[in-house]
C-alpha cells in the first residue's frame, strides 16, 4: 500500500512545517538585525542624529540632578 506510506510522510512533513516556518522566519529576521548593526556607520545622517539625541538626554538628566558619564 504506497498511498498509506506516503500520507503518514506527507503528514509529518505537514506537522513540522510550522516550526520550520517559524525557525526560517527568525533566521532572517535575525539576518535583518545584523545587517542593519553592520551598515550602521554607513548612514551618518542617523549616526549623526542619534548622538545629538544622546547629547540632549544626558543635557537633561543632568539638569534634573543625575550623573551620566
Amino acid at each position: 500500500k504506497p498511498h498509506v506510506a506516503a500520507g503518514q510522510a506527507a503528514n509529518g512533513c505537514a506537522n513540522q512545517l510550522p516550526f520550520w516556518a517559524l525557525v526560517s522566519f527568525g533566521a532572517y529576521l535575525l539576518f535583518k538585525l545584523g545587517w542593519g548593526v553592520f551598515t550602521f556607520n554607513d548612514v551618518p545622517e542617523a549616526h549623526a542624529e542619534l548622538m545629538g539625541e544622546i547629547e540632549l538626554a544626558r543635557k537633561e538628566l543632568k539638569r534634573n540632578g543625575i550623573e551620566v558619564d
